[in-house]
């Protein structure tokens, strides 16, 4: 079946298939996976220093650190502002209470929320992690060079956006 597909001498950027025409496409170079993939290569990258030091794992430290940030909230608001799926934070969650870092309770206003929040143990754990997560992030930021500030603005207002 012929789909119209010019040859690859008149057009560089079409290639054809059996279904016709095909934008030429580069995982690599696509944004969002180049995004997806620093994101998860820094998250990675700062892991090491808090697992191999306190033994929590990545959705352990972003479920700590939400809740030493914004106090007692529910899982709900917390896998809203961590970005990751409820059963993660859940389960994160419970290991944090069975550590003693957290504390789980029942939300008065709403019973079928449960409200999260750091014990002592937690708040002195986030005071432990707290400076090597700022060194993490100036180092981050010196390798960006004088290109770290406009980077981080952009950033910024890309998280800021709906949606």
């Amino acid at each position: 079946m012929n789909f119209g597909c010019l040859s690859v001498h008149n057009i560089s950027r079409i290639k054809c298939n059996e279904a016709g025409p095909v934008p030429e496409f580069s995982l690599d170079s696509f944004l969002p996976y180049q995004l997806a993939a620093l994101s998860s290569r820094v998250s990675r990258e700062f892991a090491k220093t808090y697992v191999s030091k306190f033994g929590i794992t990545i959705p352990e430290w972003r479920v700590i650190f939400h809740l030493h940030t914004s106090g007692p909230v529910s899982v709900r608001e917390i896998f809203q502002r961590v970005d990751m799926d409820k059963s993660k934070v859940s389960r994160a969650a419970s290991r944090l209470e069975e550590s003693g870092l957290i504390s789980k309770k029942t939300n008065p206003a709403d019973r079928r929320l449960v409200e999260l929040e750091l014990t002592l143990k937690g708040h002195e754990l986030m005071s432990k992690i707290t400076p090597l997560a700022l060194d993490f992030e100036r180092r981050l930021m010196e390798k960006l060079g004088e290109q770290g500030p406009a980077f981080r603005e952009t950033l910024t207002h890309f998280l800021k956006e709906d949606g």
